[in-house]
């Protein structure tokens, strides 16, 4: 963490200096925005706590709730989830309140009394190391309040507007603020009363009944509900010998289970199977009390008994897989003749089973998507065009998440007798762990995504998936240190330039490259910074040489890996670093000993990879991409 550029800080430094917008306001939600999002939930915050960091975009977040929301649904963390955590500022926060699953048991019948469950495969949950990060089980309430604080600390200043319904919108071709919404009063002297608020951009991230996806005349389209579960968050007294595991539990008579240890060392989750639910049941299965759930969960136990003493919450929910064709306002046959306005995201555009915890996880990455696209249109980044990228890139995302879900949940339903072998559920879990983990997604080449005819030269970084960091020791304070974790949800992009062999001080091609990039007019720094902000303002570039730590001078190191800045004009030591001998990076993840040019997205995404001699092609690509200001 860097602060003190701005003067001596010794209140919390998580809390950015206020700008622009945030430096004055509007405790009531004003009647002009140019980003109304509507939802608190999962996708609704991280896009406003990203777009909050761009002070200049009057951002307005609303919820028909009174106040915060006091138990989540979901509850299930992937690595990506907490990788973003970390660009947020609150990874070690959450993780140190959280449940942290490091196996998982699958138990079923006893071959030889199969009235009785026995345990069977444990693998590990990571086991082939996919992401430092840890899988987490958490309240999606404290998601949210870490997303509200990240916010509110951006320098947007921006908070939750309670206690405002959306009723309906219409885009008209009128003025700065073309999108009009009505809005209504939940609660308070003024419930029901409507009102009027013009905005440039809506986000719908208002849930699977969103009424934001109905006003753009989007609809969920996929397999009807077949199957019901029952779900309880409980703190009971059990002899079961692994209630604080994750365990998928089998029984002989087709009952399962999918229990998931709760944060706080007490509480647990079981997902409790209820059978399949006849076409004409028409929402009876939706009636089944908890005494009959808990009930269930005892028979597909037993020889264990649970004897449940509280219920925080529970449900009985259908599985169902649907998804919109589109994530925005623009029909098929009117893609690039007008950008979107109106945006969707989350539950309001997919819905699937939680058995694979992937629900929150994935609206996540739909918010971070869309936030720092509006927040770049919106500053004068990037053209309008972007906008489109939203949609083509999260929608094709949607619909891998629905087709590993389908496989997962029916896996999961299926009676032991109908099992291939007594090992097939654990076999798939390990198998596919890199797609629930959130690391799969592999986005098109596009104006943000390069093409790929350079990917030699960085292996490890394939173009279209997200950075996967590994270790360097910052030259300045020798720290060994993860150098993607450096990478904040700030809006910037990365630059990330390998070195050849040569040491900082003699000829190099980074030295030529670093010489270029700090003074040539056609720089992308010279060609999309705004006049009169730092020279890092858009692009955060580091360097990553060969030599170890004591064979760099960092008075050797050229000027574009020291940029300046804030008002006192201090030089920024710790983007240059040095390998590991033990961990080199260039050995783990592949990258060539003529240097390269890894170039990383504001969400993390890998836009490009180049030599160091192509600045031509950088140059074009940030052409192609961002707004040219010079």
């Amino acid at each position: 963490m860097q602060f003190h550029h701005h003067g001596y800080v010794s209140t919390d430094p998580r809390m950015q200096p206020a700008a622009g917008i945030g430096l004055d306001r509007p405790t009531t939600l004003p009647d002009e925005v140019d980003v109304l999002i509507v939802g608190t939930g999962p996708a609704g915050m991280i896009t406003a706590a990203q777009v909050a960091q761009f002070p200049d975009v009057n951002v307005r977040i609303i919820e028909r709730r009174p106040e915060r929301l006091a138990i989540g649904q979901a509850d299930g963390i992937q690595a990506r989830s907490v990788e973003t955590f970390q660009a947020f500022g609150f990874a070690e926060h959450i993780t140190a309140e959280a449940y942290r699953i490091t196996e998982m048991a699958f138990w079923g019948p006893d071959p030889e009394d199969p009235s009785r469950i026995v345990r069977g495969a444990t693998p590990d949950d990571d086991p082939a190391g996919i992401s430092e990060f840890p899988h987490l089980i958490v309240n999606q309430a404290r998601v949210l309040d870490y997303f509200a604080e990240a916010a509110r600390f951006a320098p947007g200043r921006v908070e939750p507007d309670y206690g405002y319904e959306f009723k309906t919108l219409e885009v008209t071709d009128e003025g700065e603020f073309p999108v009009v919404v009505t809005l209504s009063h939940t609660s308070g002297d003024r419930k029901d009363e409507e009102r009027i608020i013009r905005a440039k951009y809506v986000v719908g991230a208002d849930g699977a009944r969103s009424a934001v996806r109905s006003a753009i005349g989007c609809t969920l389209a996929g397999q009807s509900a077949n199957h019901a579960w029952g779900v309880m968050d409980v703190l009971a007294v059990t002899d079961f010998p692994d209630i604080r595991t994750k365990c998928a539990i089998q029984s002989a008579s087709g009952g399962n289970i999918l229990l998931i240890p709760r944060e706080g060392g007490y509480l647990f989750r079981m997902y409790v199977d209820l059978g399949e639910v006849p076409e004409d049941d028409r929402g009876a299965v939706r009636k089944t009390t908890v005494e009959q759930i808990i009930a269930k969960a005892n028979a597909i136990i037993a020889p264990y008994t649970l004897d449940v003493r509280n219920v925080a919450w529970s449900s009985v929910y259908e599985v169902g897989h649907r998804l919109t064709d589109r994530f925005d306002d623009v029909l098929a046959d009117e893609r690039g003749t007008r950008t979107p306005r109106v945006f969707i995201a989350g539950d309001a555009c997919h819905t699937h089973s939680a058995k694979a915890g992937q629900g929150m996880n994935v609206s996540m990455q739909d918010g971070f998507n869309i936030g720092w696209k509006l927040g770049h249109v919106l500053d004068g980044r990037a053209p309008e065009s972007l906008l489109d990228t939203y949609s083509l890139e999260r929608q094709v995302v949607a619909q891998a998440l629905i087709d590993f879900d389908k496989e997962w949940s029916t896996l999961m339903a299926k009676p032991v007798s109908e099992l291939g072998s007594p090992q097939e559920v654990a076999e798939f879990y390990t198998r596919t762990a890199e797609f629930p983990a959130g690391f799969m997604t592999q986005y098109e080449p596009s104006m943000i995504v390069g093409s790929p005819e350079h990917q030699e030269l960085a292996t490890g970084f394939p173009i279209g998936k997200r950075f996967k960091s590994a270790r360097g020791v910052k030259v300045c304070d020798t720290n060994p240190v993860h150098i993607g974790h450096f990478h904040q949800a700030d809006g910037r992009w990365r630059i990330y330039a390998f070195a050849d062999s040569a040491a900082p001080g003699q000829g190099s091609a980074l030295a030529a490259w670093a010489e270029w990039l700090a003074h040539d007019p056609q720089s992308p720094i010279a060609v999309h910074t705004p006049a009169g902000r730092d020279t890092s303002a858009l692009f955060d570039v580091r360097a990553i040489y060969q030599q170890g730590h004591h064979d760099i001078d960092l008075n050797d190191v050229p000027e574009a890996f020291k940029p300046i800045v804030g008002p006192f004009e201090l030089m920024n030591l710790e983007n240059v670093y040095a390998t590991l001998p033990d961990d080199d990076i260039f050995d783990v993840r592949g990258i060539s000993r003529d240097g390269a040019v890894v170039v990383v997205r504001p969400d993390q995404y890998v836009a490009h990879v180049l030599p160091l001699a192509a600045t031509d092609e950088l140059a074009a690509f940030f052409r192609g991409a961002l707004t040219a200001l010079r």
